[in-house]
């Protein structure tokens, strides 16, 4: 191992970051005026002593334009690790600018993982360069992880572990360990396997360490552990290490076999990445990342638009239905946004307890009927908290009892209806294995304003309210 690799990766100082860990706006301008003048030994002083994910900061903090040229003035501290941490917008404009043999260079000095993720998204012509130059024990190991489906185990995992046969003793293990230099540095855990490769067992590092070099490692490993099927969705697998408390864990292929290991560093990424997704999904905002080229943004939200569009042609019909009683008793078209916004927020709030609810496997086929229940009761209750206050207040407001009551019952039950929808589309979805995540705010809004529209409009016009 080099002498820089024993090197501890320090934070950025304080003079560097805010009070929050980010790049200080007069650090960042400095570094890049120092770029624009060409005094780039200036620049690299400035950047030497921050850590990776700071520089990969420094980046996404550029504009697109400057990137290209702050790359280039610090191109010995650009490394792999640099690469890893970037935003994969930032990266991939960055990576657009390498030759096939220079990213291949950047993938080999990376785990398997993270070189994966730098040339998945790559065009298949310069994904096969890339892969062209590569060594090719390297090239097997990306190959072999870009044949597993996106956001699975496969793609997540790293092969670089270190697994020992259960006849071995500890002191075997440890000779092993420090005899061999292309083991992997950067792990918590051995896995023992049997003769066929599959894992039989795990044994922590400081069990080895506490234990005589006389007795066999089978004796002092854990039998019990959670294996992650290579092809199992990398939320799915986030949930079983945050259940299980996980470190790290085995990921197998169909016969069982030991292909990777899946680490809790990897995890802490997919969490945040899983978190993020699902409420920008809601809002049909796509990935949501400001470095996303603008085209890109157009096409993933104007879909959404158009389709609400189209679904907010039924509110409209429904209001045209009614526009005799609306002519009648102009106060109507005041109240009505207000009956349909309640009603929209309330199934909002649903909509996101039931997605997170989904999300993290609180909410199964066990429970579902007990979860509408309990969103039912809460829309009740809110539901006649609310429709007392407006009631009162538009009785008050236009010295009218009947309009009051007319728009209190209207929005009880469009709230019931909205606490209903906001659980019963996001089930229904992910019954019929589609995202939850992605359509349900669309069908819920219709629902509430269809719903409020007619609801309230109708009772108005049984009732006769005329001006």
């Amino acid at each position: 191992m080099s002498e820089t690799e024993l090197e501890p990766q320090v934070p950025a100082t304080e003079s560097e970051l805010d009070e929050d860990d980010r790049l200080k706006p007069e650090f960042v301008r400095a570094v890049l005026d120092a770029v624009e003048s060409g005094d780039d030994e200036a620049a690299r002083a400035l950047v030497d002593p921050l850590h990776p994910a700071d520089i990969a900061d420094l980046f996404e903090l550029a504009s697109h334009d400057e990137r290209r040229e702050l790359s280039r003035a610090l191109a010995d501290l650009v490394d792999a690790d640099v690469f890893a941490e970037m935003n994969d917008y930032v990266r991939e404009d960055l990576i657009d600018a390498l030759e096939p043999h220079e990213v291949a260079d950047l993938a080999a000095e990376l785990d398997t993982d993270d070189a994966v993720a730098i040339i998945e998204d790559m065009e298949p012509e310069d994904q096969r360069e890339v892969l062209r130059a590569m060594e090719p024990d390297d090239r097997a190991a990306i190959e072999e992880a870009l044949s597993y489906p996106e956001e699975s185990a496969g793609r997540l995992m790293q092969r670089e572990l270190i697994a020992v046969p259960e006849h071995w003793t500890v002191g075997d293990v440890l000779d092993y360990m420090r005899r061999n230099d292309d083991l992997t540095t950067d792990f918590w855990e051995i896995f023992v396997v049997d003769p066929a490769h599959k894992p039989i067992g795990t044994c922590a590092l400081s069990w080895i360490l506490r234990t005589p070099r006389a007795i066999s490692i089978s004796d002092v490993m854990k039998r019990e552990q959670t294996l992650i099927p290579v092809d199992m969705d990398q939320e799915e697998v986030a949930l079983r290490f945050q259940k299980y408390a996980l470190i790290s864990a085995a990921v197998v292929d169909p016969s069982g076999r030991l292909v990777g290991m899946i680490t809790v560093d990897d995890v802490v990424h997919i969490i945040s990445e899983e978190a993020g997704e699902d409420v920008l999904l809601l809002s049909g905002a796509g990935d949501g990342d400001i470095n996303e080229p603008v085209f890109d943004s157009y096409k993933t939200r104007v879909r959404w638009l158009v389709a609400n569009l189209g679904t907010a042609t039924i509110a409209a019909t429904i209001i045209w239905m009614f526009q005799g009683t609306l002519d009648k008793m102009i106060a109507l078209a005041a109240l009505m946004p207000i009956v349909a916004g309640v009603g929209g927020n309330a199934g909002t709030q649903t909509l996101a307890v039931t997605v997170r609810a989904l999300a993290t496997n609180q909410l199964t086929d066990s429970n579902s009927f007990r979860a509408i229940r309990r969103e039912v009761k809460v829309a009740l209750l809110n539901g006649g908290t609310v429709a007392l206050l407006i009631g009162v207040v538009v009785a008050l407001l236009f010295g009218n009892v009947q309009l009051g009551a007319v728009i209190a019952a209207a929005t009880l039950f469009n709230i019931v209806i909205a606490g209903f929808a906001g659980v019963i589309v996001p089930l229904t979805l992910d019954r019929y294995n589609a995202d939850p995540a992605v359509a349900s705010s669309i069908f819920v809004t219709m629902t509430t304003d269809s719903m409020g529209f007619l609801v309230f409009l109708g009772l108005a016009s049984m009732a006769g309210l005329t001006s």
